[in-house]
C-alpha cells in the first residue's frame, strides 16, 4: 500500500483554504454586516482590512496554513496506515 502523497496533499489543502479565504473576503464585502474580517486579522499575521497588499498576503499566509497541515497531517496519517496492514508472512 502506498501512503498519502505530501505534495498531492500539501497543495490540495493549501488551495482549499485559499479558495476558503477568498469566499470569505467575498461574502464580507457583499454582507458587511456578517463581516468576519476581525478572526482573519487574528489568524493571519498582518492582515488589514482590506487592500489589495492584505488580501495577496492573507491568500499567501492561507496557502502556508495548508502547507502545516499537511506537513503534519500525511506523516501521522501514513504511520498509523501502515500499521493497520496485515502481516505477510
Amino acid at each position: 500500500m502506498r501512503g498519502l502523497s505530501l505534495i498531492a496533499v500539501g497543495h490540495a489543502t493549501s488551495l482549499f483554504f485559499v479558495i476558503t479565504f477568498s469566499l470569505c473576503v467575498i461574502f464580507d464585502l457583499v454582507f458587511p454586516e456578517q463581516a468576519m474580517y476581525e478572526t482573519w486579522q487574528k489568524l493571519l499575521p498582518g492582515f488589514e482590512w482590506i487592500s489589495w497588499k492584505s488580501y495577496l498576503l492573507g491568500l499567501v499566509e492561507a496557502y502556508g496554513y495548508g502547507w502545516f497541515v499537511a506537513l503534519v497531517w500525511v506523516p501521522l496519517y501514513n504511520s498509523f496506515a501502515a500499521r493497520d496492514l496485515p502481516r505477510s508472512s
